[in-house]
């Protein structure tokens, strides 16, 4: 078996571009499926009100994942300017 870590390629500026690109699609992804969540609650619980939280939690959860995701890219790019020598 080999010890030594293989090395990383340089990634593809359009690996970079899907990747922040998916940031914009995370929130209204997440809005749509809180909301038919919600939808799919009235309907079975014959209530009017239950997709304002479905909503609400879509809209929370879409704005975790993209804190989350931005902050991982971020310590990507730090990581990538250590190993470079700040170039």
């Amino acid at each position: 078996m080999r010890d030594e870590k293989p090395e990383k390629r340089e990634q593809s500026p359009w690996v970079a571009v899907a990747r922040y690109s998916e940031i914009g699609f995370m929130i209204p992804a997440a809005l749509i499926v809180g909301y038919l969540a919600g939808l799919a609650a009235d309907y079975f619980l014959h209530t009017h009100w239950i997709y304002l939280f479905g909503i609400v939690f879509g809209a929370v959860a879409g704005f975790v994942s993209m804190i989350r995701r931005a902050l991982h890219a971020s310590a990507d790019d730090e990581k990538k300017d250590d190993t470079n020598g700040g170039q």
